[in-house]
């Protein structure tokens, strides 16, 4: 197999910090309803992305799987400095602090380079639930055992609430983002702000909607530019300054996945995918949480 020789860039978040734009993700297929034997296979994946590059391996608590992501970080023989790991805390009610110090100890870790409040729907709309947890949050943040923190799955309400209260603003905001979800002004109230974004599931119209009517004008700009439709979705989200969170237990598809830094979109590529994926409308996570039509 080819393999592609390529340094994936980085992108600055407001605390100064620096997160490679294209990230292991060890969610989604990888997810464990419950924690269990040690997926040996999610191991030796990671392994090969580290390998390969990839070296923003991004984590959770609720995906059950630290104990791999830490033990493949170990086997990896690459430097420690050289990774940016990320994890999440999934309960804002709860003592955050014994959270981070529980996924510290599975990563086999002493510190975390992002770690994120991972939803805030636990709140049920309650901001000083929210300002609490985030006031956690900062003071992992200045443990030094999370260089950056952040959220992930919050909407501009719950970012207005915790930045009523915060000394230190959110360095990002993970939430699902592809042309079929593009949140209306969200993206544009995070850049006012100055807070970074990475989206999670970016490839959801070519792995969950291959007859929505983004598919002729993705094929189109594969055959342009010799990737896959999937690539020309993560390249739309890097193009915006967005961190692109991607997964594979297929070494190939890791491969083909890093041509994505290789090319870049024009202007009016970028604006006919969004224009093209603003009239429809799909989302595959928290489906339990948003109305169906919600496009928040």
């Amino acid at each position: 197999m080819a393999q592609l020789d390529l340094k994936i860039p980085s992108l600055k978040l407001p605390d100064g910090n620096e997160i490679p734009v294209l990230a292991y993700g060890t969610g989604t297929a990888w997810f464990k309803k419950q924690p269990g034997d040690t997926d040996k296979k999610l191991v030796e994946s990671i392994k090969t992305a580290i390998g390969m590059g990839y070296y923003h391996l991004d984590g959770a608590e609720v995906y059950n799987t630290e104990l791999e992501l830490g033990k493949a970080i170990k086997e990896s023989g690459i430097a420690r400095e050289k990774l940016f790991v990320t994890t999440k805390c999934n309960n804002t009610t709860s003592n955050i602090q014994e959270h981070f110090d529980e996924s510290l100890k599975k990563l086999g870790l002493d510190h975390v380079e992002l770690y994120l409040l991972h939803q805030p729907f636990d709140a049920k709309g309650d901001k000083t639930i929210l300002q609490k947890a985030w006031a956690a949050m900062e003071q992992i943040a200045a443990s030094g055992k999370a260089k950056s923190i952040g959220v992930s799955n919050f909407l501009q309400p719950h970012i207005e609430a915790i930045l009523e209260t915060a000394q230190t603003r959110p360095a990002i905001n993970q939430i699902e983002y592809h042309p079929y979800l593009q949140h209306g002004d969200l993206i544009a109230y995070h850049k006012a702000k100055d807070i970074r974004l990475s989206a999670y599931a970016p490839q959801v119209p070519v792995t969950k909607v291959p007859e929505g009517p983004l598919t002729p004008l993705l094929d189109k700009l594969s055959r342009k530019y010799a990737v896959n439709p999937g690539e020309i979705l993560l390249r739309w989200v890097l193009d915006q300054d967005i961190v692109a969170i991607t997964t594979s237990s297929k070494e190939q598809r890791m491969s083909d996945m890093l041509r994505t830094v290789t090319f870049t979109l024009t202007p009016k590529e970028l604006s006919d995918i969004s224009e093209v994926g603003n009239s429809f409308h799909y989302r595959a996570f928290w489906t339990h949480i948003f109305d169906a039509k919600d496009r928040s």
